[in-house]
């Protein structure tokens, strides 16, 4: 079936209501054992949504999601928040700049999971809304696992099985993908005495920590082994800062490295006030992602201007975790919309079961010129291997 008639097949679908998405079937590697991921970050929908320069650039940003799926052509694609300037848009209309995120997707009968970001987290959108409205198209694997307010609502994992498993129930996953909600922005339609935008907390919350860490020791248990995983979460967690601080080396940690990093918690006080620079509240997520076994990264967006992958590992300054190993990640800034005019693009993601035995993944950025750039293995050497450094180029509306 051709692209377009695939959408329009979609779209009817999502009218009438009909979808079941807890149908889809399992995420499998290929028959040659790999699984291919791309990462999007930051589209930014919406964004000057009542001038021409809006449509222009949304339908820019669309054009980006389309060329790196046909050079790329993965298995399943990552949305790793900030999928709607929702600053920008209406009460009545917020969640409908998805539809045009996921076309591309369903036009080429892809299936995906998405991170919500800050800007998806405002007075005229929720998290709860931006998944209702993803659940309404056939092939979206968003869910909200974790109950509670304060949990946010793209918390949840996904197992991914060999090809050669028939029926999941009785094989073991061979790589689990963890997604994390860090909101952030404002309470959905809330408003202080003064009738101000309230804040929404830009960390993970304890309630997901301590559901990642018991759906972690439960799977461990129940398949009688370690799982290799990865993770991805909007904003960064606190160890960036401190890892960037020691300098990225354009060789050794390819990639952007022009804008400091901005943490989960920056801006809040460790009371709960909204006006300190640092307020430590992720701590608890930090600690859990170091004591993680098998978790090969955790891959964020947020910071337009960066992206670079490092090793964390060890202690760092301010972090009561110590670094096991886990690659802390950016993606590429993907999205016309937001700031920023540094190159266009994704993070591909390459997981073979041969590297996964030694907990090795490859990836590179695609840029929506075709160029593949800081091509990495994050292999136990990673931070120590030298690699061409990554242009600093720039792409404009």
């Amino acid at each position: 079936m051709q692209q377009s008639a695939l959408w329009a097949v979609a779209m009817a679908v999502a009218v009438q209501g009909t979808v079941d998405n807890s149908k889809l079937d399992p995420l499998r590697f290929r028959q040659d054992g790999t699984f291919h991921i791309s990462v999007f970050s930051d589209l930014h929908m919406g964004m000057y949504a009542n001038v021409a320069r809006g449509p222009k650039q949304d339908a820019k940003s669309v054009s980006v999601l389309a060329s790196v799926l046909d050079m790329e052509q993965p298995d399943f694609a990552v949305i790793n928040g900030d999928l709607i300037n929702g600053d920008s848009t209406r009460l009545d209309n917020s969640t409908h700049y998805l539809d045009q995120i996921v076309q591309p997707l369903i036009a080429r009968n892809l299936t995906w999971g998405s991170t919500y970001g800050n800007h998806d987290h405002q007075p005229n959108l929720s998290g709860e809304l931006l998944l209702a409205r993803e659940q309404k198209f056939p092939g979206a694997r968003t869910q909200s696992m974790v109950p509670g307010v304060a949990a946010g609502s793209s918390n949840y994992y996904l197992p991914v099985y060999a090809a050669t498993c028939r029926d999941v129930r009785c094989c073991a996953p061979k790589l689990i993908l963890w997604f994390f909600d860090s909101r952030g922005g404002y309470y959905y339609q809330q408003r202080d005495r003064l009738g101000r935008a309230v804040h929404h907390p830009n960390w993970v919350d304890e309630s997901v920590v301590r559901w990642f860490e018991a759906t972690g020791a439960q799977l461990r248990k129940r398949y009688g082994r370690i799982i290799p995983s990865l993770g991805f979460v909007h904003i960064p967690a606190y160890a960036s800062v401190e890892l960037q601080a020691r300098g990225v080396d354009p060789n050794r940690q390819p990639g952007i490295n022009d804008e400091n990093a901005s943490p989960q918690a920056q801006g809040w006080c460790e009371g709960g006030t909204h006006e300190c620079p640092y307020g430590k509240q992720d701590a608890g997520f930090m600690t859990a992602i170091s004591k993680t076994e098998g978790l090969m990264g955790l891959f964020s967006g947020h910071d337009h201007a960066n992206s670079w992958c490092y090793k964390w590992d060890g202690e760092l300054p301010g972090v009561e975790a110590k670094g096991n190993g886990v690659n802390l990640c950016y993606g590429q800034h993907t999205g016309y919309g937001g700031y920023g005019d540094w190159v266009r693009g994704s993070r591909e993601l390459f997981v073979s079961l041969d590297k996964l035995k030694d907990l090795v993944i490859d990836s590179h950025i695609r840029t929506e010129l075709g160029d593949v750039i800081g091509a990495v293995s994050l292999n136990a050497t990673y931070g120590q291997d030298s690699y061409p450094a990554s242009p600093n180029d720039k792409t404009y509306l």
